[in-house]
């Protein structure tokens, strides 16, 4: 009973939206230990959350261990300054405003959830992770000239991830191979705009444009991939990993509704002899998430301290659009949005020092690249370059262990210039983690 009440708080807590915290919209802190040390844990991967960072450290565990956490995130309270084609203005017409709007920050409290299983004289190892890999929110005001463009979009994932490891005690050496379930729910939710002048309206003083109506859309749907890890340790003062996890393709099927205004009553009468308030049809997109590739070295200068420097590839390139395609056509054309997204690297270094017997200290340093070019950056994700700095603690007792993270999310100032908007970006964001592990 408490397993399956666990398991539900869980997928509560996973179908929350947050933030994308790590490039584009994934989010790499899946454990207080990696997140104390900047998420450089890939050669380490000696607590179960090795699942996500590299499955094949399961293999050098013994025994039965679960691992519960949560990671507090302030999702950003981004600001813009500058000027933009959206909102009162009209698209097309050349038309600025001077803008200076924040999105609304939210805080939110994934969890994830690990266990892991290996025989003290047997070389096999099994384990499973439930996380949330791939989500993103970003809420602007109802009076925000972004409006046009996105009120609101939350894409809530479920990962689901079973593996295998294999240890080569003659080599020191494990491998291991796993498979990526991925479930999501996306909301999205925007106003939508005319030429007040090209319907014949009377626009108010300063005005061009007018509100037709707000888009809502909500879809699922689910994709397969797989992941696969390697860990060597040569010595015992050094430990070398690798791991991939493949793109996941995921096909979106929803519905659609058009919740038509006053003003949108009398032109789409006119235009297309729809009278009624709200307008229905079905939806569907697709997402592409990118393929990753991990590596980390894990140094030991002394018996105390842990070294760990790790580079993690994106191939944010997977994702060049984010279409949407309605089922019937009569009030809401198909919107093809571009994203020609890059692939990017981010560069850690995490530290551990063992102060006593039970405690453990922990800092770290990321720099994450942001994988979106100034041609299609907007406010549904206005991502930059960032610096990462974080600290924690482990502390061990005779069965368990405490592992708690703080991280502190600097992101350099995005300076944009498209069709869209021109001026700066401005966020930074705060998280919290906390894992306790219970050991079989």
């Amino acid at each position: 009973m408490k397993i399956r009440a666990i398991f539900y708080l869980l997928i509560v807590g996973l179908m929350l939206p947050v933030s994308g915290i790590g490039a584009g919209f994934h989010i790499r802190e899946q454990g207080a230990k990696a997140m104390g040390m900047a998420n450089a844990f890939v050669a380490q991967a000696d607590d179960p959350s090795a699942v996500f960072y590299n499955p094949a450290g399961i293999a050098f565990q013994e025994g039965t261990a679960i691992s519960l956490g949560v990671t507090v995130i302030n999702v950003p309270e981004t600001e813009f300054k500058g000027t933009t084609r959206l909102g009162d203005r009209a698209p097309g017409l050349g038309v600025e405003q001077q803008v200076d709007t924040k999105a609304r920050d939210d805080i939110f409290f994934p969890p994830n959830f690990y266990i892991t299983y290996s025989k003290a004289d047997s070389p096999w190892a099994f384990g499973i992770g439930v996380g949330s890999l791939f989500p993103l929110a970003k809420r602007w005001d109802t009076t925000s000239p972004f409006r046009d463009e996105i009120k609101e979009i939350a894409i809530k994932p479920i990962n689901i991830n079973p593996t295998i490891a294999y240890r080569f005690d003659s080599l020191n050496l494990a491998v291991a191979v796993g498979v990526d379930y991925t479930y999501a729910d996306v909301w999205l939710e925007k106003s939508a705009g005319i030429d007040a002048y090209a319907i014949g309206q009377a626009p108010m003083p300063g005005v061009t444009a007018i509100q037709l109506g707000q888009l809502e859309m909500d879809a699922d749907g689910y994709g397969w991939g797989y992941n696969a890890g390697l860990l060597w340790k040569p010595s015992e003062r050094l430990s070398i990993g690798v791991a991939y996890r493949s793109e996941i393709k995921i096909d979106f099927k929803g519905d659609a509704d058009y919740l038509i205004t006053t003003a949108g009553q009398g032109v789409y009468a006119q235009q297309a002899g729809y009278a009624d308030m709200v307008y229905s049809t079905g939806a569907k997109t697709k997402i592409t998430l990118p393929d990753t590739w991990s590596f980390g070295v894990a140094l030991k200068p002394t018996e105390r301290l842990t070294v760990e420097f790790d580079a993690d590839r994106f191939g944010w390139s997977s994702y060049s659009s984010l279409d949407i395609y309605f089922d019937e056509n009569t009030i809401l054309a198909d919107s093809l949005n571009r994203k020609n997204w890059n692939d990017v690297w981010a560069y850690r270094v995490g530290l551990q020092f063992a102060a006593t017997e039970n405690l453990d200290l922990r800092l770290g340093y990321a720099r994450d690249n942001n994988p979106i070019p100034n041609s299609t950056i907007g406010p549904e994700l206005p991502d930059s370059d960032r610096n990462n700095y974080t600290f924690g603690f482990g502390y061990k007792g005779e069965r368990a262990v405490f592992d708690f993270a703080y991280m502190w999310v600097d992101f350099d100032d995005r300076n944009v210039d498209n069709e869209i908007q021109t001026g700066t970006y401005k966020s930074d964001a705060y998280l919290f983690a906390a894992n306790l592990t219970y050991f079989f």
